[in-house]
């Protein structure tokens, strides 16, 4: 799909299939690499907006822009951080647009950031140390994600006779939600869908105020791997720069339309995305 997408924008690759790279992911940015056409700048600023908004209804925001990012012949590494770091903005964006629905829920939003603040940076800290290890499980874990999202209410009323009133502190939750967050550290595309997947087992609340505490977590995550990237990965801050413009506005679109649909259809477009995620991770 990557060699097919840069027959069709007309530029090959510079430098994503050689030694070095492989052997060098965490190498700085190749001072040849052009600035960014203003055709290339159109179509990234377009692949955030989109991003944004599905981020914040879903997630998996970013496998609309690191594809692109790939078929302007971008190498993977570079493309994973500098979207990681230009999409920390648009996930702020969809936490503010949901702001109304996080009404009450500082003290639990505090409990589980900690969890998702050191994932996000295990995850940040092993993309850095070992580029490429997660890529198989990737579909494994949306698709066990999605098929939580569906069973997620039926779950959610078994447990509910076994759970507390302070559910968010559960350990199960907690080391879940690390564990989501080193992936969404490291890579990211799908992490919203596992997160609201916990979150509604877990949880005994509404989907979309759980989607709205989904939102801040994503944000923590993140952004902490964005800082971390910004300090010592080969960010392209041009191309960051356009994905975080977009995905700002994205992500108001996303709220403005997430935060009206009725639960059955938000989980049916969780489903549909995360449906489009597995097809596109498995065959490219």
């Amino acid at each position: 799909m990557v060699l097919a997408a840069r027959r069709v924008f007309g530029r090959p690759s510079l430098r994503s299939t050689d030694e070095t790279d492989r052997h060098h992911p965490n190498r700085r940015p190749n001072a040849r690499r052009p600035p960014v056409t203003p055709f290339e700048a159109g179509v990234i600023l377009a692949a955030g907006v989109a991003a944004g908004t599905i981020n914040a209804i879903v997630g998996s925001g970013s496998l609309i822009t690191f594809p692109t990012l790939l078929a302007f012949g971008y190498p993977p590494f570079d493309a994973n951080v500098s979207n990681t770091v230009g999409l920390v903005p648009g996930a702020i964006s969809g936490a503010v647009g949901y702001r109304r629905e996080l009404v009450g829920q500082r003290p639990r939003a505090i409990r589980l950031g900690i969890a998702a603040a050191a994932g996000g940076l295990t995850g940040g800290l092993l993309l850095l140390a070992f580029p490429g290890a997660f890529g198989a499980v990737v579909p494994v874990l949306i698709g066990l994600a999605l098929v939580l999202v569906v069973v997620g209410p039926r779950l959610s009323r078994a447990l509910s006779a076994h759970r507390h009133a302070e559910a968010d502190r559960a350990w199960p939750l907690t080391l879940t939600l690390f564990a989501t967050a080193i992936y969404g550290g490291y890579f990211g595309a799908g992490q919203g869908i596992v997160m609201i997947a916990l979150l509604t087992i877990f949880l005994p609340d509404s989907i979309q105020r759980l989607n709205g505490l989904k939102n801040v977590l994503a944000v923590v995550v993140n952004g902490v791997a964005g800082i971390l990237f910004a300090a010592v990965a080969p960010v392209h801050w041009d191309v960051a720069l356009l994905i975080a413009l977009g995905s700002i506005v994205g992500g108001q679109i996303g709220a403005h339309v997430g935060r009206r649909l009725p639960a059955p259809l938000l989980r049916a477009a969780i489903v549909c995305v995360g449906l489009v995620a597995e097809v596109r991770l498995i065959f490219g």
